[in-house]
């Protein structure tokens, strides 16, 4: 493709000269029309023309208007201009008065300088924008000759923002070879209008319609904030249509700045299952993170990644990546280096189990938040494996809280789960007993330790979503443990911002509840991650069912009976009143009883103590876990 020319800022430079002594000129002019009283004052305009050309430059110069690129110039732009402009007028009046005050010409008209600064926003404005309208112009004549009937038509859902966007980066980019031909949008006031030349067809019910109506290669979902009802109507009509179909990311992978707003990309189950974002509490997380040393455990796991992502937005003075997996953490820190070049990164490879090396980290580095996400967390193999399962999630917690005590740390945010409550495998059990050591910790320290607590999140190493595409991949069959089985799911971004919420509203002694949603069956996520690969269920992919695990119940708690939800100042975030905890001395009895009975290699005996130190568990009840049921 051929290159094209470009305007240089030393022509933009001499075209402001020029237009700096048209303006004055011009105001004379408009002012005094060409008479006598003109040539009257001719030699105060030559004044203001000479001190115009010395100083209007300059502060152009100071305000940047000499190293912008006006092929992409906006509103912001605007008023760029019009800040250098006025201040340079302001200026040249200064001068032309102090001139006149001590007689450097007899008299001048002083409603020039008003002409004379409304001419400059003109001329100046109008020689940069006529840059962008050429621009503009020359691309879209290129991309209707290079389109020239054999583009991919692209339908896009939502006329707003984010597909005003996308409809200009087609434009701009005719090599892409896409075509826009039309909006839908549930907006009223858009309906019958056009964005960029290219029309609103209708309202996101009438895709069906339009598919029919118009000749369609692809439908755009451009909708940050669309609930999943949305994309999942979107995505439904398009598949029975057979018209591929993509989506711009979520607002919640936005705020994590996993991706950017312009990127596409498949649609993803997650998108099915989004909700329509909560109000942001961006002043708060900033509050108790900009400038601080954060400390994240488990930072190379799904959920330990995603809070360095987004805790990284928000400009810590350091952040220190713990972690026992020395490739997930080292994998962490060059993506955080690529995303924030300019955090400090302390990658740290450790053992939450080993006390001794958490004092000598923590002496080191001072952190003031600490986020604690390591743990175990596969219900099965925690059934098979219940000595790690004491020494990680109870011991390595103990660990993180004393020490966090020891070396003065403000707040602490523990990562826990919806199978801490009645719990009914080893997990969710050895996760409750460390809520209890995160919550006594505060009690006897009146600092901001809390927990938060959630159920499953989409995309997790190890979580089913993952085991269903390896399934499908190699042709199913897909295997569901039981037809009715329920789960809550909450995609890792929104999870992780809502525990970066709860934890700025934590005071000490708190444990937060995530409202997630309503359970969905797995069934039912199956069918869509088959769908969403371009196949049927039953025809192409078999769904059998392998039935209930040991340690699984048929559909999750996430609100403990009996006791009191209060909300907060986040919609999506509730307060747990009145739990029963340990505390003090005999919290300390049974961690190290449970951490004994662990190190002797006795799970059976440790399965009985966790049913009697927590109220309401039943893991005796449980069937003995056999590996063929871990798949």
């Amino acid at each position: 493709m051929k290159v094209k020319p470009t305007i240089r800022n030393r022509y933009i430079l001499l075209g402001d000269l020029v237009l700096i002594l048209v303006s004055v000129l011009g105001s004379y002019v408009l002012r005094l029309e060409l008479g006598a009283p003109f040539m009257q004052y001719l030699p105060s305009a030559f004044w203001m023309m000479g001190i115009s050309l010395l100083i209007k430059p300059w502060v152009y110069h100071f305000f940047g208007l000499y190293r912008r690129l006006w092929l992409y110039a906006s509103i912001h732009e605007i008023k760029l201009i019009v800040a250098a402009v006025s201040t340079a007028s302001i200026l040249v009046s200064l001068a032309i008065v102090g001139l006149f005050t001590l007689g450097a010409f007899t008299g001048f008209p002083r409603s020039v300088l008003i002409i004379d600064w409304l001419l400059s926003i003109l001329t100046v404005g109008g020689l940069r924008f006529s840059l962008r309208l050429l621009a503009e112009n020359r691309v879209l004549t290129s991309a209707a000759e290079h389109h020239s009937g054999h583009a991919r038509r692209i339908l896009v859902i939502g006329a707003g923002d984010a597909g005003a966007m996308v409809v200009r980066e087609l434009q701009k980019n005719p090599q892409i070879n896409m075509l826009p031909i039309g909006f839908l949008d549930d907006n009223p006031s858009k309906q019958r209008h056009q964005i960029h030349n290219v029309p609103v067809l209708g309202t996101i019910s009438d895709l069906d319609r339009i598919l029919d109506t118009f000749r369609v290669n692809e439908v755009v979902i451009a909708i940050p904030s669309a609930p999943g009802r949305v994309v999942r109507l979107v995505a439904d009509v398009a598949r029975l249509k057979g018209v591929p179909f993509r989506t711009m990311p979520g607002i919640y992978e936005l705020l994590g700045g996993k991706v950017s707003v312009s990127r596409l990309r498949e649609v993803e189950i997650a998108d099915l299952l989004r909700r329509e974002p909560a109000r942001i509490l961006d002043e708060r997380v900033g509050a108790i993170l900009n400038g601080r040393t954060v400390l994240v455990t488990g930072a190379g796991g799904s959920i330990g990644r995603e809070l360095c992502r987004q805790i990284g937005r928000w400009g810590p003075s350091e952040l220190i990546l713990l972690g026992h997996g020395e490739n997930s953490i080292f994998e962490t820190t060059l993506e955080l280096k690529d995303s924030f070049p300019s955090l400090v990164i302390r990658p740290v490879i450790a053992d939450v189990r080993d006390l001794g090396r958490l004092e000598i980290i923590f002496s080191r580095y001072r952190p003031d938040v600490v986020f604690h996400a390591a743990a175990h967390k596969h219900v099965p193999m925690m059934e098979v494996n219940v000595e790690e399962a004491i020494t990680n999630n109870v011991l390595g917690t103990f660990n993180v809280v004393q020490t966090a005590l020891a070396y003065g740390v403000e707040r602490l945010v523990m990562i826990s789960s919806d199978k801490a409550i009645r719990p009914v495998n080893v997990m969710g059990a050895t996760k409750r007993i460390a809520e209890q050591i995160v919550l006594d910790a505060a009690a006897r320290s009146g600092r901001a330790f809390a927990v938060v607590r959630f159920g499953n999140v989409l995309g997790s190493r190890g979580s089913v979503v993952p085991l269903f595409k390896r399934q499908i991949a190699r042709g199913g069959p897909v295997t569901v443990t039981h037809p009715d089985m329920k789960r809550y799911f909450m995609t890792i971004p929104e999870a992780v911002y809502l525990v970066l919420s709860a934890a700025s509203m934590g005071e000490g002694g708190e444990t937060f509840v995530l409202n997630m949603g309503e359970q969905v069956r797995i069934l039912d996520l199956a069918e869509d991650l088959i769908r969403l690969s371009g196949l049927e269920p039953g025809r192409d992919i078999e769904i059998v069912f392998s039935g209930i695990r040991p340690g699984e119940k048929l559909s999750e708690d996430l609100w403990d009976e009996g006791y009191l939800f209060t909300p907060t100042l986040h919609p999506e975030i509730f307060r747990l009143e009145g739990q029963e905890n340990m505390h003090g001395a005999a919290l300390k009895t049974a961690v190290d009883e449970l951490v004994h009975l662990a190190r002797e290699g006795d799970p059976p005996a440790v399965i009985e103590l966790l049913d009697h130190f927590i109220p309401d568990a039943a893991i005796r009840s449980t069937p003995p876990a056999e590996m063929t049921s871990i798949d």
